[in-house]
């Protein structure tokens, strides 16, 4: 019923006792979990999980805070990662100036780098955007015509930035900021058509209410859903329709 479209089921807090993290999920009605890889080391544990665990798909990328990372030794690391039919997307790749562990001429190169290998492997991928949204938007303006589509994961900017990328194919996840109480997340996921939508915990961070300020876990996606779902004025059933679709259909599952 509920997709978990972007987690770290690759962190030691829930990586040490996976077993009961998915017994809980299942149980809260999630029936598919995206383990999103970040370095090497997590794109590597990630398609173990998705071996191990019939309901996990996987991605692999290296984050931009491992942006010294890339080079052609780890992107052809990728590539072998890559290989197996439940890996779905490049990524999480991208941009975030907010702390700047790399300059942003590393992150740059770094970023398209893996927007050009996301293009020879054919793959969709999942983008990290924070503080970058000028560059982050004029790449995609570069690349989208060649892109097997992106995601904007964990969507941060505005609703005209959002009106951009919705123009250059776009999609978009959001995860438990929506909500908390001063998020205001309402009008900007308005804006954007529920054909473009997915959701996500983020897991470990960012729990929804109310378990703000804990460790998140994918059995809580239920309170994504129902809160996005009565910000589209839709039942709840059929705006899970709509985001299973919708995740079929990005990811060509």
């Amino acid at each position: 019923m509920f997709i978990d479209s972007h987690a770290h089921l690759t962190d030691t807090r829930l990586l040490s006792e996976i077993e009961k993290v998915r017994a809980l999920y299942l149980s809260n009605g999630v029936t598919c979990v995206l383990d999103v890889g970040h370095s090497i080391q997590s794109s590597i544990q990630a398609k173990k999980n998705a071996q191990t665990f019939e309901e996990v798909y996987y991605s692999v990328g290296l984050h931009p805070d491992v942006a010294g990372s890339v080079d052609k030794t780890s992107l052809d690391k990728l590539i072998e990662l890559s290989s197996d039919k439940k890996c779905l997307a490049i990524g999480e790749i991208g941009l975030d100036y907010h702390y700047l562990d790399y300059s942003k001429e590393v992150q740059l190169k770094a970023f398209t780098s893996q927007l050009e290998l996301a293009i020879k492997l054919k793959k969709p991928v999942i983008i990290h955007s924070r503080d970058a949204c000028c560059d982050t938007v004029n790449i995609l303006k570069e690349y989208s015509s060649e892109l097997n589509g992106f995601l904007m994961h964990c969507y941060s900017y505005s609703k005209e930035t959002a009106k951009t990328l919705l123009d250059l194919g776009a999609y978009f996840s959001f995860g438990g900021v929506v909500t908390f109480k001063n998020a205001k997340k309402e009008d900007i996921i308005k804006s954007i058509p529920q054909s473009r939508i997915l959701l996500e915990t983020d897991c470990p961070y960012m729990a929804p209410v109310p378990f703000r300020g804990t460790i998140n876990k994918p059995e809580y996606m239920p309170y994504i859903y129902n809160k996005v779902a009565s910000i589209y004025g839709e039942t709840l059933s059929d705006f899970c329709a709509t985001v299973k679709n919708n995740f079929e259909t990005f990811f060509k599952i």
